[in-house]
């Protein structure tokens, strides 16, 4: 860094207006000294009185009124008033003036003129004039008046740039990045603005990211909030709707006819399964049948409860019908010697059973076979009664059984009873004789 210490002053044309006798005294301003001889303020030379002048290795160079502290490798160069000559001008060294002089009068008084810019005061002394305060100068009524030295200048209040002799708006907003996204000009200064999910810091300068899910949220579900905007997430079975922010429920039994083995019902967030009656829900879809029989049913004391798929029904426990005598449970037997016998099957056995509505065909759903074995005998077996619809066909496994088919899907839920006849023949002594297996099926309202 250079260090100029430069001392202006102002010449002083002091003209008697009589031959003065008094001795009179002369007092230079800093930098000077009076030279009696020559009657003038001559320049005081630093760099020869002051040996540490500059410190840090700097080289002293005098100049008028002061001194200068320059690198050693500096040079000045002197303009010798030759205009054609070339000035070269790494430092420039201003043009001296004549120093400002006070002089003072021991007892006849002596006319005084000053620099254009001073005024004379009371103890003779040249002041400079406060051309701002006394209203000497020609700033406009948009500027600011500066006072200076001798001088004043004109200045545009913060905001303006001079355009000639007038102010006019300095776009703070085209010269610098004053905002950190927009800036917006206004007459004499500007503002910052920012973009949408931000808010202006305390320097009204920066942005910072604006935390929407604080306070009052936006979602209705779950907030996250993310850099300049927000992103609503909805709970599980829920969908984001159309204007970002709600949620709307998912059905989820619209989905596919699979979702549960009966019935879906959709609830606010998810859906459950529900069962028809005489069913329980085993898991989560699938429907499992309730076996009333063993809960409890309503069934009378001379009645037996029989279960199927999806309810119970009662029958007699003693189903056999006159002529037939009850031998055992299910079991009628016809005696042989009663001539109401003649003719009829010699024992009829009840039985019961439960299938699925539209079970897959054909199936095995019972097998009928003989319970006695005898020499030289013959069995056959057919459907007595109960296929008029051809919905059954009795399939001959072996000589002692034979297997019930069905042929048809049955739809129900619906009561088949079906009449079963095993005939023996005994070829030796010329017998025979019929059994019948009356089969109550009962078919379930549902596919499972």
């Amino acid at each position: 860094m250079y260090r100029i210490c430069l001392c202006l002053y102002v010449a002083i044309n002091c003209v008697g207006s009589q031959e003065v006798e008094e001795p009179i005294s002369y007092t230079c301003t800093d930098g000077y000294t009076f030279d009696p001889v020559l009657q003038i303020c001559k320049d005081v030379n630093e760099c020869a009185i002051m040996p540490d002048a500059c410190k840090g290795g700097m080289k002293c160079i005098n100049h008028f009124g002061g001194y200068l502290c320059l690198p050693q490798n500096a040079k000045i160069y002197i303009s010798n008033g030759d205009e054609d000559a070339p000035s070269p001008t790494p430092v420039p060294t201003p043009a001296p003036r004549p120093p400002p002089v006070r002089r003072v009068i021991h007892s006849q008084a002596v006319s005084i003129r000053c620099a254009v810019g001073f005024t004379l005061d009371e103890q003779n002394y040249c002041r400079d004039i406060d051309e701002c305060n006394t209203g000497r100068h020609t700033c406009s009524s948009d500027q600011v008046c500066y006072n200076t030295r001798g001088s004043y200048n004109c200045q545009c209040l913060p905001g303006y740039q001079k355009h000639g002799d007038h102010c006019v708006d300095r776009d703070e907003c085209l010269q610098a990045h004053y905002c950190m996204h927009r800036c917006i000009n206004t007459q004499g200064s500007y503002y910052c603005e920012c973009n949408t999910g931000h808010k202006l810091a305390t320097n009204n300068h920066s942005c910072i990211d604006v935390n929407e899910c604080e306070g009052s949220n936006p979602c209705q579900h779950q907030c996250i909030n993310v850099i300049g905007s927000f992103v609503c997430q909805c709970d599980q079975g829920y969908d984001l709707a159309s204007d970002s922010r709600s949620c709307q429920d998912i059905d989820e039994c619209s989905f596919s006819s699979y979702m549960c083995q009966y019935q879906c019902v959709n609830n606010p967030g998810g859906y459950s399964c529900s069962c028809p009656d005489g069913y329980q829900l085993q898991g989560s879809r699938l429907c499992q049948d309730i076996n009333e029989c063993e809960r409890g049913h309503t069934c009378r004391d001379d009645e037996r409860c029989q279960n199927y798929h999806g309810g119970f029904r009662c029958y007699p426990r003693n189903p056999c019908e006159e002529p037939y005598v009850r031998t055992a449970e299910n079991r009628c037997v016809c005696p042989s010697m009663t001539s109401a016998c003649q003719g009829l099957p010699t024992t009829v056995v009840y039985k019961y059973m439960s299938i699925l509505s539209e079970h897959s065909v054909p199936a095995d759903i019972f097998q009928i076979q003989a319970t006695n074995i005898y020499h030289n005998t013959h069995n056959s077996f057919q459907i007595k009664a109960g296929n008029e619809d051809g919905e059954f066909f009795l399939r001959r496994s072996s000589n002692l059984s034979a297997m019930l088919v069905v042929t048809k899907p049955l739809s129900g839920p619906r009561e088949q009873i079906v009449d079963l006849e095993m005939t023996t023949h005994n070829s030796v002594i010329s017998y025979s004789s019929s059994s019948l297996l009356r089969l109550t099926i009962i078919v379930g309202p549902y596919t499972f």
